[in-house]
């Protein structure tokens, strides 16, 4: 487990901790992937990444004064080769604007430099001007169009890359 605190966060934020999740974990992230999305991951897609050697999912949790973790976003990521892959970063709604994603997403690519990866690949919703913006905060750049890439809404995805 990793702890990190927010720069940004005002101060008396209690830390995100960052871990990997487990199978124990299904019902919360299920949870947070219907609260996050139209179109959430199904348990079996979940589970089928859980499972693969090149795959991690990393949850972010807050300490609950009561007592237990309360999950407020996740990441899922492959890497292959010289690659982080982004799958998946999610952020459940009542938390949003707090550097959930941002902390998360710095895990991943602490990781992936660890790993000595060259490259991350991810893409993003056109319509997802949150989410653009904290990407290329993070220093990804886009790179192309994926036409029709969330066919349920009929909308692109626009290919971002960030070289380490």
């Amino acid at each position: 487990m990793r702890r990190m605190r927010e720069d940004s966060a005002p101060h008396g934020k209690p830390d995100f901790v960052i871990r990997q999740m487990t199978v124990a974990d299904m019902p919360a992230v299920m949870a947070l992937e219907k609260q996050a999305f139209r179109n959430p991951w199904s348990p079996e897609l979940l589970q089928r990444e859980l499972q693969h050697e090149w795959s991690t999912i990393l949850l972010v949790e807050e300490e609950l004064k009561e007592g237990g973790p309360l999950l407020l976003g996740l990441a899922i990521f492959w890497i292959v080769h010289d690659e982080v892959h982004v799958l998946n970063v999610a952020t459940a709604p009542e938390h949003r604007r707090r550097g959930v994603a941002r902390a998360v997403m710095d895990e991943v690519l602490a990781r992936g430099k660890g790993r000595r990866c060259t490259l991350a690949t991810l893409e993003v919703r056109r319509s997802n001007e949150a989410a653009l913006q904290l990407y290329k905060s993070l220093g990804f750049r886009p790179v192309g169009i994926r036409p029709n890439y969330y066919v349920d809404e009929g909308e692109d995805a626009i290919v971002m890359v960030l070289d380490f």
